[in-house]
Formats: C-alpha cells, structure tokens, sequence
C-alpha cells in the first residue's frame, strides 16, 4: 500500500502521527520476523527518518522491542499487555469463556488460556477445577515459556529468529530435573510439538504437575494462544493426559472458529 492510499483520509488530508505510530505497530504486529526501519518505511511507504523517529518513540515507550543482536523490532511488552486486554475482556465476555467452563467440567481439572507477553506465557483465562488443592495461578500471572505446555507450544510454533530472540530472553533456568535447559534439545523438542500438534509439560515447571497443551489458532490459521489442562501427576499421570487432547483439540477449534466469525464480522 502507498502513502497516498495509507496515509491520506478521504479528502486528501494528510493523517496524525498517532495514525502513523499505529500503522506502525500493526505492521510489526503482523509480522513473522523483526523489522527494521528500513524495511517499514518500505512497507509503509514513509520517509525512513520519520520511521526512525516513531520507531524510536515506540521503543522508549515499550511498544516496541529491538531483537537481541539485530536491528530488527518486535512488539515491546507494552504492546503485548495491550494486545492481552483486549482478548481478556473478549474472553470473558464472549464464548471462549464458555468453552473453558465446559472443557474444565469434561476433564474435571483446572483448564488455562495463554498468549506470550514480553519474554514470558501469560494466563489470560482459567478455570479453577473444584478439587480442594488446585493450582492456584490467577489470571495476568506470568510464567516462563521453556518449561510450560503451552510455553513450549507457542515458542515451536514462532518464525526461528523470534523464537531464538524469546529465549534469549529467558535465563533458562532449571526449575526441576526434567526441565529441558540446552537449546540444541529445545529446539528437538520443539520439532516434536510442532509435528504432534501438542505439547506436554512433564513435571518440568512444578515437581508432581503435569499440564498438555494445544494450539489455538487466529482467522488466518496462524497460531496465536495455547490451550492447556493442568494437574496434579496424581489425579492426571501423562497416560491420562494424552487422552485429554482430542476434547482439548475440540475446545481450541470452538476458540478459534469463534475467532473467525469475529473477525468477519
């Protein structure tokens, strides 16, 4: 698209810089790798020292993020918690919310929703099962992406160079003795999740919990969420885990067929 049809309204005038900055955004938001500057500009049409300035602004704001080692941009964590508010209160507001409730019921244990925010997975929605001793992770919780089901999940499924700038965020630090540290082995792992379409978090974060995870997908089929059961290994030892995926599976197609019919809409 070029300037005149981005960045002019319908009667010829030329638009905000806050039109600019979010054109920005959406750019780098719909993209598979980091951006530099010289290639919004491009994209976008503009003077390259008028993206240097916006992307500068949005950097020092925490919109957005340089890659570690690049010249390239990703969204900032600002941008992530934005992003993560909007779904919220779509979420509860809508018919993801119901569908968690249902899964949850099925399974009997505790159902989460998450996304990636700045370097870490975040609980977006849960339902809490209604054992006495559940896991007791409130919603906008953080935790790391290298060691969760749906961490794991989300991390397989991002272009190479965001995922390698995702983990080069993280310290990789050993929670338990199966929590998987060297990159070589992530990166196997990662192949495994990607060709299963699921991934399961064996006492990795939390000694004596297991969790498996599967993708949630937006309109255009790309991978955007995670949806996960999590468990005590003794209600929910990885055999039974596994039987959880087709009713997972099914749940995370309601989510994202409900995705389409918003976005059409």
């Amino acid at each position: 698209m070029t300037a005149s049809g981005l960045f002019a309204s319908p009667d010829g005038d030329r638009i905000s810089v806050s039109q600019k900055s979010f054109a920005v955004l959406e750019c780098v938001g719909g993209a598979d790798r980091p951006l530099t500057t010289s290639e919004l500009a491009v994209l976008l049409d503009m003077p390259k020292p008028t993206v240097h300035r916006i992307v500068h602004q949005l950097d020092v704001d925490g919109l957005l993020l340089q890659e570690a080692g690049g010249r390239g941009y990703v969204p900032g964590p600002r941008l992530f918690n934005f992003a993560l508010n909007v779904v919220q209160s779509s979420v509860r507001q809508g018919s993801r919310r119901a569908v968690l409730e249902r899964l949850s019921e099925a399974t009997r244990e505790t159902c989460n929703f998450g996304l990636i925010s700045g370097g870490a997975l975040l609980y977006a929605d849960r339902v809490e099962a209604s054992w006495p001793f559940g896991l007791r992770f409130s919603v906008g919780s953080r935790v790391p992406l290298h060691c969760t089901s749906m961490g794991k999940l989300l991390l397989a499924h991002q272009p190479r160079r965001r995922r390698q700038h995702l983990l080069a965020m993280s310290d990789l630090h050993a929670y338990t003795d199966n929590t998987i540290t060297d990159i070589e082995k992530l990166e196997e792992h990662f192949a495994e999740i990607r060709a299963g379409g699921f991934s399961i978090d064996n006492q990795e974060f939390l000694a004596g919990v297991i969790c498996v995870a599967v993708p949630v997908r937006d309109a255009r089929g790309r991978v955007c969420a995670a949806l996960a059961v999590a468990a005590p290994q003794v209600r929910m030892p990885l055999s039974l885990a596994r039987e959880h995926i087709p009713a997972l599976a099914k749940a995370a197609e309601e989510i994202s067929a409900g995705w389409v019919v918003e976005d059409e809409g």
